[in-house]
């Protein structure tokens, strides 16, 4: 047997059209890893076809062919002067270039005179740059000059010039006028490759000078790549395509006539792989096929080689327009081999090994199973198929027995042993034994015939309430041989437990399958299948699960009919999830409610066989949304969309102000409050109140009324000068709602005093937390004022929230305390006794001071020398928005049983002073700053004791820190610090 081996490759060799080249004994071309290096480049012996031959073990493989050819440009031989080219004026005329032997592109240009003066073209002169010659259409008598042609090689950038040509005027006269004569013409076929640029000349002599224009005669125009160039003289096909093939058509014509010239553009491409070959194995005497197509134009022509050689047809070996046959193969038809497709464009090469096998059986990779389980009754397949070439013939042994075939056993061409209908006395080993002329080999496997699987206890379809939990069965029993695997499907899909295993869990062990499900979702209804695989066979059993929970949402509710507190209601049910809806529950809301709230129905009780139902007890000219929550025996379920916004029509309103009550005032004046009446039950647009009053116990006194046109009006004064309406007089009061739909019921009756009489109210503020307010009392009528309130709040406004102090008796002063600093209040005083309070005075607006400085005197330094306290501290500061300081205020207290006891406070005006406390006791001493806005925030205190009464403070200490922070760099420096500063003092 003959293995492909990795592609190293062994050996090079290169040769020149079709010689080796012996790199021994030549010294300029040498070979690097596979690689042709060639020094001293020499035109004459480097020029040609080169090809690399590659070679290992397995053959030889020949590469891409390679032209090297030379760029070169050679010299005008020795020329005598050229002749001088005699023409009439009007006369065409072509100056010939006629270049010298060269290799490689050249292009042309032309030297009027001398240079650097070069011949123009336009549409009366050209350049060909296929022969280098000049055309001149019609001379003129500036043309008169010498012109020297200028042949450049575009590889070697090599320039040669030739000898002047004179042209030179006739004086016979002028050259009349003729028809065009094309001069420049391209062949009457042109084959183009593929990709390649195509350039067409034209050019002709006349007079007139002709004008150049190009067509197909197809009629097909031309695409946006084709250039014209050379006032037409030149066309130019880039990228030349297969559609790009026809006859062109140059036309030169002017007033004289007109001529024209055709050729037909062929596509040519070369060759191009349509099928290839591939490595092939092959036994010995089998036969080899192998066939290549190539694309091209002109259509390619085939040849093979083996191992870099041509092979030629004879007995065995077949070659036909790229197919390949090779009869009864051989140890020596192995090999590398290339097909070769070819055309004048190009030659491409498919290259593929051939391996001829020969080799004895072996059954190493196709060895019997060592135990072939089978079910009883069912039919067994053994295959024998050995590797071996050419293929081996085969025989099946049962045991020691040799096997015949009868009508349950069957021998198979290809080797296989097939046994029908098998029993228990099938059970044995089976070898096959295989032979060919290199030698033979066996293999041996155990059939086993177990007895059929049964299922004991199936899943059975059950009906179960969301969330709960259940075991569907599925256990069997087997041959004790087979090994069993136990799966779920779910509607199709195998359940995977290690996803799924928030409720999905395989239980039971190895004879068992139980599936518990969890925590049970609507989506888990649907149809289970428990599936058992044992060696031989498979088996399933299914059950359907029907899971019932609470209803779906309804869906499409809308508002089929409105009225002022009714709405009818109608919607389309939800799921019912496996219980029968029972009823439905209507809920609604509107701006004013908090969330969803139920509603009252008729009929009262909405049950599922209803899609319709009316909502009473609504308010009216409210925007209401409704929503429709189905019930069935499991549960409550989710409430359907909500409907659109719907109004409900407008109606008088039904509900009275609350609240009602009043007093207080001006002179002269009857003020009425009320609590307005919240929006939602305003019930229509144009909302306003009637107020209505009367003297106190007039029951035949008509009532005053007066409107109100503002929704959110909580009061209303009534003042006539005319009227004389006595101070703090008693009357009733009632208050009613309206809209456009007429009024409302009256609230119930309640009793307001009239203002008082007018009072003077003086206020001053005391500190930045305090105003001092005092007024002018009433006349003392004990049986009428109880005392005196003062109300306070913060801005002109009058908000709902204000402060209240009261007090009772007739005092006419009060501190009013708590205030915020640096603050505009306004205040009112007004009289009070058991019907309530009175009407207030005129608010006066005073502000508070601003508040002390929120910073306490610091660095308080201190020292005791006998009963004399020496204090020294850093003077406040107040910011812009803080009272000035005006002075200090030094704070002693003496150390008692119960705590301390306050001695007489001392003031200063200076941040320092001296204090004289007996020594025989403990104090405790604080500073405060003092301001107009009250006192400021005290120091740290200090603690005189008698026992250590010459010792600094430890305040001290730490402001001699706070001055230089390096007294507290370690506890080591402070204790020196601490220790030196005591002994001091």
């Amino acid at each position: 047997l003959f293995l492909p081996s990795p592609p190293v490759i062994n050996v090079e060799v290169w040769s020149l059209n079709g010689t080796l080249i012996d790199l021994r004994s030549d010294y300029r071309r040498h070979m690097s890893g596979g690689n042709l290096t060639i020094s001293g480049l020499d035109r004459d012996q480097d020029t040609g076809i080169y090809q690399c031959t590659a070679s290992n073990k397995w053959g030889s493989l020949l590469s891409h062919r390679a032209s090297l050819q030379f760029a070169y440009l050679e010299n005008y031989k020795t020329q005598t002067v050229r002749s001088a080219v005699n023409v009439r004026e009007g006369q065409g005329v072509v100056l010939l270039c006629g270049p010298p032997t060269h290799s490689g592109e050249l292009t042309f240009a032309w030297i009027f005179n001398e240079y650097p003066y070069f011949v123009q073209q336009d549409t009366r002169r050209f350049i060909s740059q296929e022969t280098g010659s000049l055309y001149v259409a019609k001379v003129e008598s500036s043309d008169v000059g010498n012109y020297t042609c200028v042949v450049n090689n575009t590889i070697t950038r090599e320039k040669v010039l030739s000898l002047p040509t004179p042209l030179v005027l006739r004086n016979d006269g002028v050259m009349g006028e003729y028809e065009p004569k094309i001069e420049v013409h391209f062949p009457d076929s042109i084959p183009a490759a593929k990709g390649s640029t195509v350039k067409l000349e034209c050019f002709a002599l006349g007079n007139p000078v002709p004008e150049i224009s190009w067509r197909r005669t197809s009629g097909v125009p031309f695409p946006g790549k084709v250039k014209m160039r050379n006032s037409n003289a030149v066309l130019e096909i880039p990228n030349f395509q297969q559609e790009d093939t026809g006859t062109y058509e140059c036309v030169a014509e002017n007033s004289r006539g007109k001529n024209t010239a055709r050729g037909r553009l062929s596509f040519h491409a070369k060759p191009h792989w349509l099928q290839t070959i591939t490595d092939t194995a092959l036994s010995i005497e089998e036969n080899l096929f192998w066939e290549c197509k190539a694309s091209g134009k002109p259509k390619p022509s085939y040849s093979w080689l083996r191992n870099g050689e041509t092979l030629t047809s004879e007995t065995r070996v077949q070659m036909e327009n790229g197919a390949l046959t090779v009869s009864a193969l051989n140890l020596s038809d192995a090999g590398l081999y290339q097909c070769v497709a070819e055309n004048k464009h190009g030659v491409i090469y498919s290259s593929a090994e051939l391996m001829v096998l020969a080799s004895p059986p072996s059954f190493s990779r196709s060895a019997l199973q060592a135990v072939l389980k089978a079910l009883s009754g069912s039919q067994v397949s053994l295959d024998c198929q050995p590797q071996a070439s050419p293929p081996a013939s085969s025989l099946w042994k049962k045991g020691n027995e040799l096997l015949q075939k009868s009508d349950r056993i069957a021998l198979l061409p290809n080797g296989t042993l097939r046994i029908a209908n098998v029993t228990k006395r099938d059970s044995a080993s089976y070898t096959c034994i295989a032979r060919n002329q290199f030698g033979s080999a066996s293999t041996t496997g155990m059939l086993l015939v177990t007895e059929p699987t049964r299922i004991t206890l199936r899943p059975t379809n059950m009906e179960i309430i969301v969330g709960e939990s259940i075991v569907l069965p599925c256990q069997m029993a087997c041959d004790p041989a087979l090994d069993v695997s136990f799966s779920w499907a779910f509607n199709g899909q195998l359940i995977d437990f290690q996803r799924d295993g928030e409720h999905f869990e395989r239980v039971g062990g190895t004879i068992s399958g139980d599936l518990m499900i969890r925590s049970i979702q609507l989506s888990h209804g649907g149809k289970y299948v428990c599936h058992i695989d044992t060696d031989v066979e498979s088996l399933s059993a299914s059950a359907i699960l029907v899971v019932k929970g609470p209803p779906g949402p309804p869906d499409k509710v809308s508002v089929e009919e409105i009225t002022d507190s009714t709405a009818q209601l109608s919607w389309s049910p939800g799921r019912d999830n496996g219980s029968p809806i029972t009823g439905y529950i209507l809920q609604a809301r509107t701006a004013f409610t908090v969330g969803w709230q139920a509603v009252d129905t008729v009929p009262e009780v909405v049950n599922g066989n209803l899609l319709t139902a009316t909502v009473v007890g609504l308010n009216a000219w409210v925007e209401y949304q409704f929503r429709v929550v189905a019930r069935n025996s499991v549960g409550v379920g989710e409430p359907s969309p909500p409907s659109i916004k719907t109004r409900t029509e407008d109606a008088m309103p039904d509900a009275a102000p609350t609240d009602v009550g009043g007093g207080g005032g001006t002179k002269s004046e009857l003020v009425i409050t009320w609590e307005p009446v919240p929006e939602e039950l305003q019930n229509g647009e144009g909302f306003g109140y009637i107020v209505a009053f009367r003297p106190a116990g007039a029951a035949g006194t008509p009532w005053t009324r007066a409107a109100v046109s503002t929704p959110g009006a909580s009061r209303h004064a009534f003042r006539n000068d005319s009227l004389l309406m006595p101070p703090f007089a008693p009357f009733d009061v009632k208050v009613a709602a309206f809209n456009d739909k007429g009024p409302g019921p009256f609230s119930s009756v309640a009793t307001v005093f009239s203002a008082e009489e007018g009072r003077t109210e003086i206020a001053r503020s005391v500190s930045a937390a305090q105003i001092e307010v005092f007024w002018e009392p009433l006349p003392a009528v004990p049986e009428r004022v109880l005392g005196y309130e003062v109300v306070y709040w913060e801005d002109d406004t009058k908000p709902d929230t204000v402060g209240k102090v009261r007090i009772s008796g007739n005092y006419t002063l009060v501190n009013v305390t708590g205030l915020t600093g640096h603050t505009p209040y306004y205040l009112a005083v007004a009289a009070f006794n058991t019907a309530g309070s009175g009407p207030q005075s005129v608010a006066i607006n005073i502000t508070t001071k601003k508040p002390p400085p929120g910073q306490p005197p610091v660095n308080v330094e201190w020292s005791m020398t006998g009963s004399l306290l020496t204090l020294h501290w850093d003077p406040v500061v107040a910011t812009e928005t803080e009272s000035p300081v005006t002075g200090y205020m030094v704070q002693p207290e003496m150390e008692i049983r119960q705590g301390y006891s306050d001695i007489d406070m001392v003031r200063t005006d200076k941040n320092n002073l001296e204090l004289n406390l007996p020594a025989s006791d403990n104090y405790l001493v604080q500073i405060k700053a003092l301001t107009q806005g009250g006192e400021g925030v005290g120091s740290e205190p200090i603690h005189r004791s008698c026992c250590h009464s010459s010792l600094p403070s430890l305040a001290y200490y730490s402001s001699l820190i706070d001055h230089d922070s390096t007294f507290c760099s370690s506890p080591e420096m402070f204790l020196m610090l601490l220790l030196s500063q005591r002994s001091s003092h």
